[in-house]
């Protein structure tokens, strides 16, 4: 069955003539009575009563004519939404997310809502490198990831940046400046995420510390934040660096200090060449979203 056929089958039934429904279709006559006869050879029914000059419809056509309209009505239907896809002002957005800081994914979703109603995202939370894997392989159409500036084979936008900041004991000369530099704590341990838990972020600082001729002095590797906040106040002297996802941390024995110098990048990955009309929404809401007006 075609769908030329039942618009053919639906044109003859308005029109009542193969003649007329000709004319109105802009074709010949005998293309019309041809297709209608395969048509009906495959639904195995007469779809009209020819036995007078006037073409009616068969008791078999009058039930199925609305079934032809309703299948008309759902193709055109279907060109509308693709044509609105097409556009990017319908479909699905697979997005790969981050958490925080503050509201701004929401206030993110809620400019994308503005521009493009009925484009529906789906939110993927995955660890780094596995939001890149999934932009690579099709997976999602786009990951917010930190830290990251460049990526073979991927596209890598920036959209903003957070500040960092350091942790150190609260009994440390440092803590008592109100900002600190990567040069004022080259000679105290750093406690450091392991390289495979998150390679942008740890190669983010390194990268500084060796932009500034330094080496980091690294102390035991950092693994929850509790957990660090505690060996910092009560063990021997060491800091860690973090960013605010959630808050700056309080804990008995350390202070939080601004890391001048050095920011916390965060960019859209997307496969390489031109956007979609989805993604360009994507990236006109990201770039709407004011990050100075984080909660």
């Amino acid at each position: 069955m075609e769908i030329r056929q039942l618009r053919y089958f639906v044109t003859v039934a308005e029109e009542g003539g193969f003649g007329r429904a000709a004319e109105r279709l802009n074709i010949v006559q005998s293309a019309v009575s041809q297709q209608i006869r395969r048509l009906e050879r495959e639904l195995g029914v007469p779809l009209f009563d020819r036995s007078t000059r006037r073409v009616r419809l068969s008791a078999a056509g009058e039930r199925l004519l609305p079934e032809a309209r309703a299948v008309l009505a759902a193709v055109r239907r279907t060109h509308r939404v693709a044509a609105d896809i097409a556009a990017g002002d319908d479909g699905v957005l697979r997005l790969g997310s981050v958490q925080g800081p503050g509201d701004r994914i929401r206030r993110v979703l809620h400019e994308l809502a503005a521009l493009a109603p009925r484009l529906r995202v789906r939110l993927r939370q995955l660890a780094p490198l596995d939001r890149i894997d999934a932009v690579r392989s099709g997976a999602l159409d786009a990951a917010l990831v930190r830290a990251l500036t460049a990526m073979p084979n991927l596209e890598v936008l920036p959209v903003w940046t957070d500040p960092l900041y350091a942790v150190l004991p609260a009994g440390h000369p440092l803590a008592a400046r109100s900002a600190v530099d990567l040069t004022q704590l080259a000679d105290l341990p750093l406690r450091l995420a392991p390289r495979e838990n998150n390679p942008p972020f740890h190669d983010l600082v390194v990268d500084a510390f060796r932009a500034e001729g330094l080496q980091p002095s690294l102390a035991a590797p950092f693994t929850r934040l509790q957990e660090a906040l505690s060996a910092i106040a009560t063990s021997a002297p060491s800091w860690t660096i973090f960013y605010d996802v959630t808050g700056l941390p309080q804990h008995p024995g350390v202070v939080v200090r601004p890391l001048r110098g050095l920011t916390m990048p965060t960019s859209v990955v997307v496969a390489p060449g031109p956007p979609s009309p989805a993604l360009r929404h994507l990236l006109d809401a990201l770039a709407r979203t004011d990050p100075s007006t984080d909660a």
